[in-house]
């Protein structure tokens, strides 16, 4: 079925009318002496003679390198995505998932054909600048001239560019400026600070959107985002974040042969080319640093997402509903959360967003579409392999539920001419739209790279819930969901945890054995520790004194957040579907493949090993590309009886919705965990939070272990975390008594160190337990900075 809107008459008002096309006319205006096709091939040479030389200087290689992988790309892809878009900025946004694409399939390319002629290290600056400039090469011969089309916007001043530009680039800076305070033991003022701006961006958006032109509104969207995503990658000197320090990991394995494996590290993660090869030549043809690749490269490109957002739902909705849609995918806490901490899921989001655009954008030549949108679901499987899963999951379901939909549609009609004009009109998604992007995905896990065992797993346990009713408990996550899940406490998944850990070392235990005693382990109380809260602030004591409990506040108003989403994104089916007032009318495609996104977020939700696995927040994160304008359709419509107000009301809401998600409110009254974004304690920064006496620790054990030519190392799995790129030497990630072997060098990192508290991750939850120090007494301390101790 074609993604056209059906409108209603009488014509409605401007901001209500869906984009007209805007084609260039190529053929319209002088012939330039210098086309900006040749023009951008030219500038390929001076770039290259750049990289060629064996020490370039550090600012022209970056220039020249961001050329050769992002700039040049973007121009030359650019002209190819008008022939399947048909807006200016669907063409700009579209060229970058190219660019992307492209980037990584070039570095497959020479990391797998140069091996066979050979060459043992085909990841070099020389091999990876010959490759992209014969590329950009080809795609320059076949890539069409772009020409301004007639009637297009003028040169001059562009109205709201200046606030727009003015507040986004204020953000930015306050974005940077305020982890560089908090790494350096300062107050998170800036920050907060930080958030109010972007909460203010996003009204401006929402209240001038009629005035402003899109591609302004989008210019404000991705500063918004980048400046949230800045604020939390930036935290910390060296890499900070929970998957992100994997990632790192096998980001400079790959670049230290200058050749990525597979066989040597059969991992999901090594698997993810979003964080090997891409970061790989980002690193090699540019002087940037590594870390900041992973801090501020892979979130800058990212945060081009809602805008991704916003116009694939402009395509077919108003401008109100799709700018509510990219703030929500904003608002979202994940995104700027977690996101940051995920490298190969950022980029895969971005892929899955320009695809979301080549979907939506239904004046554009069907059949062409369909095939840009399976490459782009390729580039997915390449980049990141559960968000690969649950897309093809909500394709599946989508596929069901629009042939159930025709079925019974038919059935139901009776005359026979709307049912022939309903069946000449076609749906996008047809079975080999879905067949080809899981067949790439079962080949690159399977045959191609081994790495699908974690796949297996997951599938076995789903399979031993569903059908022998073996369910263990999901992650807590799930209580928050309307669909049910208990949230078992942190008492009994201790104590499960323990057991667990007896029982795997149970033949090894004993007197003489590898592992301590079980009489000694039992004899250890490791009792569960709850989150500390901030202390209140003096606003937070002026609301106690009236009665008011800022805890038992902040709880509710995130409790009420979670329920919200849910419930209004929900809601928003009925509204948009059967509402007489509603602001966006979705055709058979967008209901059917939210209506499939909804079915993966519920089954996460009801089959607990999935929301332990692949986390319930990001596939509800995921879920917004699809159900974000009945999320922003159902709020307008119960806001409709204030009238003209209601888009301000709606603007309100959406500002305190990300103030207290994102930590602003809690830090003005108190009460509530800290958040690593504003402050300098909490939960996550004691454990993703690097500090350099655990690096000294780390290094000094490093050594020493080497010196010797054997040893086992024990420390927590978090210190582990952010040290594995440091010790090279065998690694048990466990404390725990039960884990703790008699021949093992124990590392205690900092927070363990300096407050005596441990933290697992069980079963999808984080679980903070006393640890019991005596455990150690029997042992000698060999090494303490003041951060760190290390046993043996």
């Amino acid at each position: 079925m074609s993604l056209r809107v059906r409108r209603p008459a009488p014509r409605p008002p401007a901001d209500r009318r869906a984009e007209p096309p805007a084609r260039p006319n190529r053929s319209a205006g002088r012939r330039p002496l210098l086309s900006r096709r040749f023009a951008v091939l030219l500038s390929l040479a001076p770039a290259s003679i750049v990289q060629l030389l064996p020490d370039p200087p550090a600012v022209p290689q970056t220039l020249a390198g961001l050329w050769l992988l992002f700039g040049a790309p973007i121009l030359l892809w650019r002209g190819i995505a008008w022939r399947i878009v048909t807006t200016g900025t669907a063409a700009w946004l579209l060229s970058v998932g190219f660019t992307v694409v492209t980037d990584i399939v070039v570095a497959l390319t020479v990391n797998t054909a140069l091996p066979l002629a050979g060459v043992e290290r085909p990841l070099t600056r020389l091999i990876l600048t010959i490759a992209m400039a014969v590329t950009l090469v080809l795609l320059g011969a076949i890539a069409p001239e772009v020409r301004r089309p007639p009637g297009g916007p003028r040169r001059g001043r562009v109205r709201g560019l200046r606030p727009v530009a003015g507040l986004g680039a204020l953000a930015l800076v306050l974005s940077v400026a305020g982890p560089i305070r908090l790494n350096n033991g300062f107050s998170g003022t800036v920050s907060v600070v930080a958030m109010v701006v972007v909460a203010a961006l996003i009204a401006l958006l929402l209240l001038r959107r009629a005035r402003y032109p899109v591609p302004v509104l989008e210019l404000g969207i991705y500063c918004a985002s980048a400046a949230l995503l800045l604020l939390t990658s930036l935290r910390g000197q060296f890499i900070t974040g929970h998957d992100i320090q994997k990632e790192f990991l096998y980001f400079r394995l790959a670049l230290g042969g200058e050749y990525w494996d597979i066989g040597t590290y059969t991992d999901p993660y090594n698997a993810c080319l979003s964080i090997t090869l891409l970061p790989v030549s980002v690193f090699q043809l540019t002087a940037l640093p590594d870390t900041v690749i992973f801090k501020v490269v892979l979130p800058l490109l990212f945060a081009f997402t809602p805008v991704l957002v916003h116009r694939a739902v402009r395509n077919v909705a108003p401008r109100v509903v799709a700018l509510m849609s990219a703030v929500y995918f904003i608002v979202f806490p994940t995104f700027f959360t977690d996101m940051p901490y995920l490298g190969r899921q950022e980029i895969a989001f971005l892929l899955l967003g320009c695809a979301m655009v080549v979907l939506t954008d239904s004046r554009g030549p069907l059949p062409l579409r369909r095939i840009v949108f399976v490459i782009l679901l390729g580039g997915i499987v390449l980049s990141h392999y559960s968000t690969t899963y649950v897309v093809v999951g909500t394709l599946a379901a989508s596929f069901v539920l629009d042939k159930i939909w025709r079925l019974v549609s038919r059935r139901g009609r009776t005359r026979l001419r709307r049912r022939r004009r309903e069946d000449r009109m076609l749906s996008f998604l047809t079975w080999w739209v879905v067949a080809v992007p899981a067949v790439l995905a079962l080949v690159w896990s399977g045959p191609l790279t081994h790495t699908g065992g974690q796949v297996e797993r997951t599938l076995s346990a789903v399979a031993a819930a569903v059908v022998g009713g073996d369910a263990e408990s999901g992650s807590s996550d799930t209580a928050y969901s309307i669909f049910g899940g208990a949230k078992t406490s942190a008492e009994e998944r201790m104590k499960d945890y323990k057991e667990e850990l007896l029982e795997a070392s149970a033949s090894e235990r004993g007197e003489g054995g590898d592992y301590l005693p079980l009489k000694q382990v039992n004899a250890q109380a490791t009792p569960v520790v709850d989150v500390p809260t901030m202390e209140l602030t003096e606003l937070g004591e002026a609301l106690d004194t009236f009665g008011i409990s800022v805890p038992g506040l902040n709880g509710a108003l995130r409790q009420g957040a979670a329920l919200f989403f849910q419930i209004m994104a929900m809601a928003g089916f009925a509204v948009a579907l059967w509402a007489r007032r509603s602001t966006f009318r979705p055709v058979r495609d967008q209901a059917t493949i939210a209506a499939g996104a909804w079915c993966m977020v519920a089954v996460f939700t009801l089959i607990p090993q999935l929301s332990v696995d692949y986390s319930l927040l990001r596939a509800f994160q995921q879920g917004l590309f699809f159900f974000a304008p009945f999320l922003a359709t159902a709020t307008l419509w119960a806001l409709r009886w204030a009238g003209r107000k209601t888009v301000p009301l709606a603007c309100a809401l959406l500002a305190v919705l990300l103030l207290d998600l994102a930590g602003v409110v809690p830090k003005a009254l108190g009460g509530y965990p800290a958040q690593v974004q504003l402050s300098n304690s909490g939960q996550y920064y004691a454990i993703y939070y690097p500090h350099a006496e655990e690096r000294k620790a780390a290094l000094w054990l490093d050594e020493k272990i080497g010196a010797h030519k054997q040893g086992l190392v024990q420390t927590d799995r978090f210190t582990y975390s952010r040290l594995q790129s440091l010790i090279t030497h065998p690694t048990l990630a466990d404390i725990h008594p039960a884990a703790l072997r008699t021949d093992s060098y124990v590392l205690l990192g900092t927070t363990p160190a300096r407050t005596g508290k441990v933290t697992i991750f069980y079963r999808g939850d984080l679980i903070t337990y006393e640890y019991p120090m005596k455990v150690l007494d029997s042992r000698d301390l060999i090494y303490s900075n003041g951060g760190a101790v290390i046993y043996r």
